[in-house]
């Protein structure tokens, strides 16, 4: 049997059991092949998935049925395998627009079935483009397979490592399409929420609980880093229309209830957001909803691929140490001139921090301190202050500058800054410990975020971000240590 014959006949069976629970094993046992394998096939050729395609039927069936005499929501509700009445007004609302209560001939949503013939026919005539760019797991094309569950689990941190490097783009994309106006015209108010809503958020947070299922099942062989799961909490909310960001709250809640509202240009600018490139460091006007989508995908990434791409970067080098610190307020004094990268300067410039002995603080060390003033890398320079952290309101002498640093924050970029960071201790080759070539900063720097990264602790870039090396023992030694500017 060819595969059109067995998409065809699979079509077929599903048509005939709209009403009755049915699952993926008993579809693909009609195309006589694996379910991974059907899946993928049918996605391929569809241009949906095989859930897509069931929920897109029955509610189109659905509405048909309330249009009858005497018809009653939860019966129907019921007969199309939905739970509760509730999940079905929901479902049904974001397909038609309208509740089931309010449905009307003439302005409900036909989604008729596929047929195979040389080309697909039927359904919405959508691009989905933008849905297939993602770089989507394959968790049920693994569960064949006979694997260790490290063998498992490492599968799952590469998939994550090559998702990374795709869907960052494929998010920008996103955002261009949103902000074109002329992709948002009342006729294409309907496919845009199908491509949107269940092709975009519903398929992202349909691959977060297979993840979350497979994850649990490994977790008790101690593969798993915990952090992702925090992660994928975050990314769920955020998918439900419960936005993080107090900024969006409104507005992100707003078209969960009615997709309508994103005829408004005003609307559409706070879902997009900005681009925010491939590496998420370019400045942003506006950082959307989608930027934050963005963040949370990139969040679950990092608490899979990190932890190993941290380990794997201390060469001739090794962690000592690793912890958080919030401490209380505090002063750093300093100076920024080309003259420090001379010893003598530098060192009467930390002979007058000694003098001041009675001001000192809990964190008495050495330090370059760098920030680039609340802006992103790629807008505000980076400056470099040599000098040390003292007790907050100490006197400034003269010819220093001075940051001060809180333990809440302000709400504005730059300085006063956080006083809470992660502080890592470091052994080895000092020559490895501070090479550049292949970091992005220098391995000290890489191994702190990367850590941080795969913890799932938010670093509060660009607007509070700063990080520090730490001189234990004195400036005219390497620097052994490293402060990490972080949001606990």
């Amino acid at each position: 049997m060819n595969w059109i014959q067995c998409l065809s006949k699979a079509i077929h069976y599903i048509e005939e059991h709209l009403t009755d629970n049915i699952n993926i094993d008993e579809i693909s046992s009609q195309a006589y092949t694996s379910s991974s394998h059907f899946q993928l096939i049918f996605h391929v050729v569809m241009g949906m998935t095989i859930g897509e395609y069931i929920r897109n039927r029955r509610l189109s069936l659905a509405a048909q049925d309330l249009l009858q005499q005497n018809s009653k929501i939860i019966d129907i509700a019921m007969r199309y395998q939905y739970d509760t009445q509730e999940s079905f007004s929901k479902a049904f609302t974001r397909f038609h627009g309208v509740p089931p209560s309010k449905v009307q001939r003439g302005k409900i949503k036909l989604f008729h079935p596929l047929s195979i013939n040389i080309t697909i026919q039927g359904g919405f005539e959508m691009s989905r483009k933008l849905i297939d760019e993602f770089y989507w797991s394959d968790i049920e094309g693994q569960k064949g397979e006979k694997l260790t569950d490290a063998e498992k689990y490492k599968r799952i941190v590469s998939w994550a490592a090559k998702a990374r490097g795709q869907n960052p783009g494929v998010f920008d994309a996103l955002t261009e399409w949103v902000l074109d106006d002329s992709q948002w015209s009342d006729e294409k108010l309907a496919e845009n929420e199908q491509i949107l809503m269940q092709g975009v958020f519903a398929r992202f947070k349909e691959q977060n609980a297979q993840l979350r299922a497979y994850l649990s099942e490994l977790e008790l062989s101690g593969v798993v880093n915990a952090a992702v799961f925090k992660a994928l909490d975050r990314f769920d909310d955020e998918l439900s229309g419960i936005s993080h960001d107090e900024r969006l709250r409104e507005t992100v809640a707003r078209v969960f209830a009615d997709f309508s509202a994103m005829r408004e240009r005003g609307v559409r600018e706070q879902i997009a957001g900005n681009k925010t490139g491939p590496a998420g460091v370019n400045y942003v006007d506006i950082f959307g909803y989608i930027n934050y989508l963005k963040d949370c995908d990139a969040g679950v990434q990092w608490a899979l691929f990190m932890p190993d791409m941290a380990a794997r970067q201390q060469k001739g080098f090794r962690v000592d140490s690793f912890e958080y610190k919030k401490m209380s307020a505090m002063r750093f004094i300093g100076r920024e001139d080309a003259d420090l990268d001379n010893m003598e300067v530098r060192n009467k410039l930390f002979r007058t921090l000694d003098a001041m002995d009675e001001y000192k603080s809990d964190f008495d060390y050495d330090i370059l301190f760098m920030h680039h003033y609340g802006l992103c890398v790629d807008v505000g320079p980076w400056h470099g202050f040599w000098g040390r952290f003292m007790k907050a309101d100490t006197p400034v002498p003269e010819g220093f500058l001075y940051f001060d640093f809180v333990p809440h924050n302000d709400g504005k970029a730059g300085p006063p800054f956080f006083s809470q960071f992660a502080y890592v201790t470091f052994s080895g080759d000092m020559d490895a410990m501070h090479k550049r070539e292949g970091y992005d900063s220098d391995a000290m720097y890489d191994v702190t975020r990367n850590i941080m990264l795969g913890q799932g602790v938010n670093i509060p870039y660009p607007d509070k971000y700063w990080t520090a090396e730490v001189f234990l023992d004195g400036c005219d030694k390497y620097s052994t240590a490293y402060m990490f500017s972080a949001e606990l």
